[in-house]
């Protein structure tokens, strides 16, 4: 029997072993890191580990043990938090939704600004956890009240249920405001990613609410505002570097929006949307709307092929302006409140950004931009990861916080 034990043992070591050594050298064949990016060796180790516990959820997906997002979740929510002494940190729930609010312990009489902060992951990673320590900061640095909300991911529930939870949950908190000491003049909806992208969605089913206080403003890091054209400049200038490249978004993508994976070259050609649509949109994605310095690495215009009408019908949600809520029209996007919009160079995601500044600005919107010319998608979530912490990401918060102290 303890010969048995030692053979099973020896082949999950080898087996362990083989897929160790292959995510380290795909990571030299198909990973690009930008000299730009001011680390390059850190982030190479960083984007290692994240694909390692992406394989290692792979093969218990395969197995049927749990899913890749459930594994991956459950190792970055393994950290025991820290907490800042001089900020107030309550768990509760806003019906079945659970948040985390986090107040400035210094007591005071006068109302302190509202931030709801919706994190990102692309439906399948980040908690309230990952982001506690970007919520802590935010409260302290700019002296906010910040709620924390926790919606619900993949696989179980998929678009629109994200969304709708952070919705609620922000009903709710602009109706019990005074409870928690916020001036109702005074709130901000703020994500990064996914969450970027829900912080809009909010604001623009908000806008016909008088029953609620009015937003103030709408705070978005790389946030992912369109999935209609993943043929942007920026997407394919940086489809292999780290830490949301193509391979990672082409799971994300149709697991959130719950259509078949195998439509992946067709999204790639173009052709699982109309002409007809294209066209109609053309005047909001069209490449010419981003300026020309960022159309210089490596971009080659891509105009879409035909229609294959089995991939419309089934991918005919990317055209849901609470999953694109660049397109929304002029009537929606020009009532938004003032905006700051944070972009990284080395992200797939910097278009949407580029994109949406220059639609809010048409409008009349007040924009203020933070392009990070040495950021890539997901730094900010490093800013407490000691080793790993990478410099954009400090000065992105402070970037943020001097935006929420000139309201």
């Amino acid at each position: 029997m303890w010969v048995l034990a030692l053979i099973f043992l020896a082949a999950d070591c080898v087996f362990s072993l083989g897929v160790t050594l292959w995510v380290i050298c795909s990571q030299f064949f198909i990973v690009h890191i930008p000299a730009a990016v001011g680390h390059p060796v850190k982030l190479r180790v960083l984007h290692c580990i994240f694909q390692l516990l992406v394989t290692w959820g792979m093969i218990f997906e395969k197995l049927r043990i749990c899913s890749m997002p459930q594994f991956i979740r459950f190792v970055h929510d393994l950290p025991p938090l820290k907490y800042d002494p001089d900020v107030v940190v309550t768990d509760f729930r806003f019906g079945t939704i659970p948040v985390k609010l986090y107040q400035p312990k210094a007591s005071t009489c006068a109302l302190k600004p509202g931030i709801v902060y919706y994190h990102g992951g692309g439906g399948a990673l980040g908690s309230l956890k990952t982001h506690h320590g970007i919520c802590s900061r935010l409260c302290k640095e700019s002296d906010s009240v910040v709620l924390a909300v926790g919606y619900r991911q993949l696989p179980k529930h998929k678009f629109p249920v994200p969304i709708r939870d952070c919705l609620v949950a922000t009903i709710h908190f602009l109706k019990s405001l005074d409870a928690h000491g916020v001036d109702p003049a005074r709130v901000v909806v703020c994500g990064d990613s996914l969450g970027g992208g829900i912080a809009t969605v909010v604001c623009q089913k908000l806008v016909d609410r008088p029953d609620l206080p009015r937003i103030r403003a709408q705070i978005l890091i790389y946030a992912s505002l369109q999935a209609l054209d993943l043929q942007t400049p920026s997407f394919q200038q940086s489809r292999n570097i780290p830490l949301l490249n193509w391979s990672f978004a082409c799971y994300c993508f149709p697991q959130y929006l719950d259509f078949s994976s195998s439509w992946q070259e067709v999204i790639m050609k173009g052709a699982h949307l109309p002409a007809k649509v294209w066209e109609k949109y053309r005047k909001w994605l069209g490449p010419e709307n981003i300026p020309e310095r960022f159309k210089k690495r490596g971009y080659r215009p891509i105009p879409p092929e035909p229609v294959n009408e089995a991939a419309y019908l089934e991918v005919s949600v990317v055209l849901d302006v609470m999953c694109s809520p660049l397109i929304a029209e002029d009537d929606v996007v020009s009532q938004l409140p003032e905006t700051c919009i944070v972009s990284c160079e080395y992200d797939a995601l910097r278009d949407d950004s580029l994109l949406y500044k220059k639609r809010l600005e048409d409008l009349g919107v007040p924009v203020t931009w933070h392009h990070m010319k040495d950021g890539f998608h997901g730094v900010l979530t490093t800013i407490d990861m000691s080793f790993f912490h990478f410099p954009c990401s400090m000065r992105i918060l402070n970037a943020l916080v001097h935006f929420i102290k000139g309201l």
